[in-house]
């Protein structure tokens, strides 16, 4: 009863990934200013993507990273549990990055190779490939060298504020055909918290490497969406894809990352670690000679916990309420994919963030008696499911991801402290959305469509309560299977507000274009 009273006071407090602690302090792209490439803000599929074109077999460079060939997914193997095995069977034309990558003894540098297996799985000819440059909006310094396509060194140019390199291609890419694209990246990683709330930043002896690495932008139907983040939301758009990464860092270093270590080797004071992640659509790397791990398996997945040691009852409590989150999910939704899960206490700005395989929680929470710490670890899992499994568009429609994991939260809530733990932190929900006076702002839109207050009032506040109304609607038997169907047929896709609506209509058989325009709709 204790908890559920502390769980009333606080949980108004909750912000999840996104949503600032305290409120940054903009820093400005080291990188000067260059030829800008306009943002391109696409209509997204209304539902997955249309079955590949069939792949070419144009003879291409191999990796000079990984004796591996390019279309081998057998060191992904080990990341997915056994029903999702089959997983590595479809979508040949997934992305596949080769990364061999040192890391600084003070952990503000990095130098990198990068090889990327491109296959054009759109139905039109590309003649470019963008990749995006995140470090150089978010604080740091990202730069490229020695760009190669197919072997053969060409001229990139680059565009908003440097952070979209675009890669001409000698050829123009048909639709099935595939591409070698490789280059030398170097990264200054800032050493205090910069753009969307520090996550890339090397901080209190804490290096949180999100977004690092040149990656592929995701094209959809206006082709290359690009533009810069919002301050106030996430950044990734991302197509879900192969990471097999080779990291040289100090010895005394514990590293978490999405996927699973596969190979580790030690001489001298630095260490080679071996990582294999996917299909996923991201790869993030936390490292700290600070970092104590604990760790509980739940059915086939490892949940890992990494905290300073002086807070080690803290971390055990953030792997506790991870697990219970966890087992909340995969009854509610369907499995989690893979046989590992981290979650990292990092010094973020924000509450938590979420990356595939991995999420983060703010050291300056980590304290049991606040809900904000529970509630932040639970968002974040929830994530695992939508937004890493199941992706979105987060700068363009925020919310699919964003209100339906606070939902998830609520759920969470109510699956481990029963009706009042799930009205307690609806009560949050309602409070966050009642600090703009219950103003009612569409759900749908864009970041950069809202102010800082809206954008926690309406996404984190009012959204999740479209969720109930939807059940509501749709009836709960019929609403927890579209959920789970939901799930599955977005699984390592792009999810859209269309698809959405569209699914949730063949389950209850009804239109439900007024609740979305109610709710959703601009």
């Amino acid at each position: 009863m204790k908890h559920i009273l502390t769980l009333l006071v606080f949980a108004w407090l909750l912000a999840a990934c996104g949503l600032p602690i305290q409120e940054p302090t903009p820093v400005a792209s080291s990188v000067p200013a260059a030829t800008d490439t306009p943002a391109v803000k696409a209509e997204p599929t209304a539902t997955p993507r249309p079955t590949q074109p069939a792949i070419s077999a144009t003879e291409l460079p191999a990796s000079s990273l990984f004796d591996v060939a390019w279309d081998d997914r057998t060191p992904f193997a080990a990341g997915l549990i056994a029903p999702e095995q089959g997983a590595l069977d479809e979508r040949p034309g997934a992305t596949v990055y080769h990364i061999d990558m040192d890391i600084s003894d003070d952990l503000t540098q990095i130098q990198g190779r990068e090889e990327v297996h491109y296959t054009n799985t759109e139905d039109v000819m590309l003649d470019e490939v963008v990749f995006r440059l995140f470090p150089n909006t978010q604080g740091g310094r990202s730069q490229a060298a020695r760009v190669t396509v197919n072997g053969e060194e060409v001229e990139p140019r680059y565009g908003l504020e440097d952070s979209a390199l675009i890669v001409p291609l000698p050829d123009v890419l048909q639709p099935g055909e595939q591409a070698v694209i490789a280059m030398n990246f170097a990264v200054d990683v800032p050493t205090e918290s910069g753009g969307n709330y520090g996550i890339l930043a090397t901080v209190d002896d804490i290096a949180a490497l999100a977004h690092f690495y040149p990656m592929v932008a995701a094209y959809d139907g206006a082709g290359w969406n690009i533009e810069i983040a919002p301050s106030i939301g996430d950044v990734v758009y991302a197509d879900s894809s192969y990471y097999l990464v080779r990291v040289n860092a100090p010895a005394d270093q514990t590293i978490a990352a999405s996927g699973v270590e596969i190979d580790r080797t030690e001489q001298d004071d630095r260490q080679t670690l071996t990582i294999a992640a996917g299909p996923v659509r991201d790869f993030y790397l936390v490292s700290s000679d600070r970092y104590e791990r604990l760790s509980e398996q739940v059915g086939e997945t490892t949940i890992n916990a990494y905290a300073p040691p002086e807070l080690h009852d803290e971390n055990q409590f953030a792997l506790e309420k991870a697990a219970d989150s966890f087992r909340s999910y995969s009854e509610r939704f369907g499995p989690y994919p893979f046989t590992e899960l981290d979650v990292a206490g990092t010094p973020t700005l924000a509450g938590g963030v979420e990356y595939p395989g991995i999420v983060v929680v703010a050291l300056s929470i980590y304290d049991p008696g606040l809900s904000f710490f529970e509630g932040a670890t639970a968002h974040e899992v929830a994530h695992q499911w939508f937004y890493s499994t199941v992706g979105n568009n987060q700068v363009d429609e925020p919310w699919l991801d964003e209100s339906l994991t606070q939902y998830a939260t609520m759920l969470y809530y109510g699956d481990a402290y029963g009706p009042n733990g799930y009205e307690g932190f609806r009560d949050s929900l309602v409070g966050r959305w009642r600090r703009i006076e219950g103003e009612e702002i569409p759900v749908g839109m864009p970041v950069e469509a809202y102010d800082e207050m809206e954008y926690s009032a309406i996404v984190y506040g009012r959204g999740p309560l479209f969720f109930e109304a939807l059940e509501k609607e749709m009836g709960k038997d019929e609403f927890a299977a579209f959920l789970q169907d939901y799930y599955q047929t977005f699984k390592y896709d792009i999810a859209t507000t269309e698809g959405m609506k569209a699914l949730a209509e063949q389950h209850c058989g009804c239109d439900l274009t007024p609740p979305f325009e109610k709710w959703i709709y601009e």
